[in-house]
């Protein structure tokens, strides 16, 4: 009866960290602005979003940082070379 009793207060409280762990489906994800277009032959590779900004890896090892108005600020190169 313990054993029981003990299992199902187990199984309670698994699901109720879960539920609550759980992100908040009501959040909404950034809006990208309608006017940010990337420079000629770069594809996205992943986004995300600052307070303010907007940063794009792409597939050619750099990351664009555009404002919220959809404006370039800054392209950074990623140097991949050889790890020492």
């Amino acid at each position: 009866m313990a054993l029981t009793l003990t299992l199902i207060a187990g199984v309670i409280t698994v699901v109720a960290v879960i539920v609550t762990r759980m992100p908040d489906a009501s959040v909404q994800p950034p809006v990208l602005p309608a006017g940010l277009t990337l420079p000629a032959g770069t594809k996205a590779a992943a986004v995300t979003a600052g307070t303010g900004w907007f940063a794009v890896v792409t597939t050619d090892d750099r990351i664009l940082i555009f404002d919220r108005s959809g404006a370039l600020q800054q392209d950074i190169r990623i140097d991949t070379g050889p790890v020492q």
